[in-house]
């Protein structure tokens, strides 16, 4: 891993500037897993509004089959020419739920992560993988859809995060593409259209610093889990809501970010934002600055991936500058926000390092949402585990898993030393 500031682009990375990207037939067939989710469904409701240019051959939700099930009827509706997708319930008992269902049932792939791979290599023709999982899991699906060729729509930070090298390898072996879909990542490579590596001195990403931005160190200990999942400008599920309150997800991003872009750590870093009107910012080696702004809708980097980074016609808010005013900045308080230095440090440390950081996230995360830890736990879960899991060399999938499996089972064993009352 390169570790000076002076040091060359990183050639091995996901998005090499100045490639041509892959061509695909219109319409675009998509694969889109999480249909059930906030990305999942704002990818179904771009392919309603170009129905010419967009079609759905496969999606994949967990447990929320109703939900499902009225999105494919709506898409059926709008797309009346368009072939029902494959579907992949990945939860056993909402899997039997499903295999009854009319209509659903004779698209039904099989359960578990199986059934996600299959929504990968068995839907025809598929041309583009819409990655809208959340956490670990979507991992082996993105290096399916790598193997296969396809381009990827990453919404998934976690694959690069767990995955890294295996990713990027996989993509290069595959002849596949990733572009991103967090906003922070599609702005920078829009801000990097028709530019070389040579001219990228750092990338800049923006947090919008939730909605403790402002609230004392001291007060952290008594914040109620409605306060932690009221952000202040997304709309996202509880994980990556919980993520965005730490700032943990801007630690993965700054990761995704390093895979992505091939820049090292040191040349990547966070400014808050709390209007998130600029998304992210190059900085090129001669001090200029490229910005890209837009509303905080997340439709907008979806269309620009899916569609092959094109500017499609949407119709959504619009940025108002006389309205917006004066933008702020300001650093991110490191006493406030601990979980970004864990992810910073841990993906300095490389290897299994990320892994651990992002498993003892999800367990914390997912203790937090059922009541069994306080919010300030997080850190402390995390940074324990990290000490606990000594660095180790990955090198291949069945490592990466093993890693986090073993993670999991010693972030778990932390939570349990803890209690709502904390320590």
């Amino acid at each position: 891993m390169k570790s000076s500031s002076t040091g060359p682009h990183d050639q091995r990375c996901l998005y090499p500037c100045g490639r041509p990207l892959l061509e695909f037939p219109s319409p675009l067939r998509l694969i889109v897993l999480g249909v059930t989710g906030s990305i999942g469904t704002q990818t179904i409701d771009l392919v309603k509004r170009n129905p010419d240019k967009l079609q759905v051959v496969a999606v994949s939700c967990r447990n929320r089959v109703s939900e499902m099930v009225s999105i494919l009827a709506e898409l059926a509706s709008a797309c009346p020419d368009h072939e029902a997708p494959l579907v992949a319930v990945t939860d056993p008992a909402a899997h039997a739920m499903a295999a009854a269902l009319p209509g659903v049932g004779a698209r039904l792939l099989a359960v578990g992560t199986t059934g996600l791979l299959e929504a990968v290599t068995e839907a025809d023709n598929a041309h583009c993988l819409v990655n809208g999982l959340v956490g670990a899991v979507g991992l082996e699906p993105t290096l399916a859809a790598a193997e296969r060729g396809l381009r990827i729509a990453l919404a998934n930070k976690e694959s690069l995060v767990v995955g890294g090298r295996l990713v990027v390898d996989a993509v290069r072996a595959g002849g596949a593409e990733v572009l991103p879909v967090d906003s922070e990542h599609a702005a920078i490579a829009q801000c990097l259209s028709g530019r070389s590596e040579e001219e990228i001195g750092r990338l800049i990403l923006t947090a919008s610093g939730g909605p403790f931005r402002e609230t004392g160190t001291e007060e952290l200990v008594r914040v109620t889990l409605e306060q932690v999942l009221d952000h202040p400008t997304w709309n996202m599920g509880p994980k990556i809501t919980v993520d965005s309150a730490t700032l943990l997800n801007k630690g993965l991003e700054i990761i995704e970010a390093h895979h992505l872009f091939g820049l090292p750590y040191d040349r990547i870093d966070v400014v808050v934002h709390p209007g998130s009107i600029v998304h992210s910012l190059v900085e090129f080696v001669d001090g200029a600055l490229l910005a890209q702004l837009g509303t905080p809708d997340m439709r907008l980097p979806l269309q620009y991936a899916v569609s092959g980074e094109k500017h499609w016609p949407l119709e959504t808010g619009r940025v108002d500058l006389l309205e917006t005013g004066s933008l702020l900045f300001e650093a991110p308080d490191p006493e406030r926000f601990p979980c970004l230095r864990l992810a910073r440090e841990a993906g300095v440390a490389g290897g299994s390092a990320p892994i651990v950081l992002n498993a003892a996230n999800e367990v914390a995360v997912a203790a937090l949402l059922d009541g069994r830890i306080r919010y300030v736990d997080i850190a402390h879960i995390i940074e324990d585990s990290l000490a606990t899991e000594g660095p180790a060399e990955v090198k291949d999938l069945a490592t990466a898993l093993a890693v986090d499996n073993q993670a999991r089972r010693t972030a778990a064993g932390h939570i349990d030393r803890r209690s709502v009352a904390g320590e």
